[in-house]
C-alpha cells in the first residue's frame, strides 16, 4: 500500500475490552500506528 501523504498525525485511542473475533483487527491496528510512530508521525494517545 502506498504511503498517504494527507495524513500528518496520528490519534491512538484506547480500544476497551476485546471480544473474541476482534484479536487481529487490533494488533493490525496496534503494529501500524508503531509503524507511523517510527516513521516520524506525530502521536496523540487518548
Amino acid at each position: 500500500m502506498p504511503k498517504r501523504t494527507d495524513i500528518n498525525s496520528i490519534l491512538i485511542i484506547g480500544a476497551g475490552p476485546i471480544v473474541i473475533g476482534q484479536a487481529c483487527e487490533f494488533d493490525y491496528s496496534g503494529a501500524q500506528a508503531c509503524k507511523a510512530l517510527r516513521e516520524g508521525l506525530p502521536g496523540y494517545f487518548g
